[in-house]
């Protein structure tokens, strides 16, 4: 994973930050250009990484999987009018496009499997009714318990982005206000408070590989 995160970073940048969509919401017989169509203003995904920020509207670099989603016919549901996503002609050309147009200027690589996660047990039963067992939505509440879904559709992805800015330079802040110089069973293990000071100011220049301008003198003053 180490060596994978390296990939994606540039610039002096260490760190990414996870994201994923447990399970994909797709509905039962959509193809995936149907899918992502209906989310275009924004990505159906969820943050996993420990940051507040649950959006993200740039990134420097990502990697996208999604794995349990058929290769189906590209057609539009009823009443749907045709997107430029229909025409692609492979499942990684949909993610392709649609990715850019969510992160233009990002580099992006992309991966689809078939194969989706398996969720029997004693993998953790925590679905909605609304799934089938082969994780997919529905409009009506199946007639088992949740337990029942096998395996679900799954989209993730390890992301670069400016927004990592404001959790180094918070984690940075939050190491400065104690004053550890009263802890002395911190430096009975064997920690210098020369070395502590240069690791501070080490992420602190970490945190400042990922500013952009826009919303610097926020975040500067959030690293004060």
């Amino acid at each position: 994973m180490m060596h994978f995160a390296d990939s994606l970073t540039f610039s002096g940048r260490k760190v990414v930050a996870a994201w994923a969509a447990l399970p994909f919401p797709a509905l039962s017989g959509s193809s995936l250009p149907d899918i992502l169509s209906a989310h275009q203003q924004d990505v159906p995904w969820k943050l996993l990484s420990s940051w507040r920020e649950q959006k993200v509207s740039c990134c420097f670099a990502q990697s996208v999987v999604l794995r349990g989603i058929c290769q189906e016919k590209s057609t539009s549901c009823p009443g749907q009018p045709r997107s430029p996503l229909h025409s692609c002609e492979s499942p990684e050309q949909v993610l392709q496009q649609f990715f850019h147009a969510q992160f233009p200027g990002a580099f992006s690589t992309f991966h689809v499997l078939q194969q989706p996660c398996d969720t029997r047990p004693p993998f953790p039963q925590f679905f909605s009714p609304l799934l089938t067992r082969r994780g997919f939505l529905q409009d009506k509440a199946q007639g088992y318990s949740s337990g029942g879904v096998e395996s679900i559709p799954v989209l993730a992805a390890l992301q670069s982005s400016p927004g990592l800015h404001r959790l180094l330079s918070g984690l940075c802040r939050e190491l400065r206000a104690p004053n550890v110089r009263r802890w002395s069973s911190f430096f009975m293990a064997g920690v210098e408070q020369d070395d502590f000071q240069e690791a501070l100011e080490e992420l602190k220049t970490l945190s400042q590989c990922y500013e952009t301008g826009f919303g610097a003198s926020e975040d500067e003053e959030d690293s004060d």
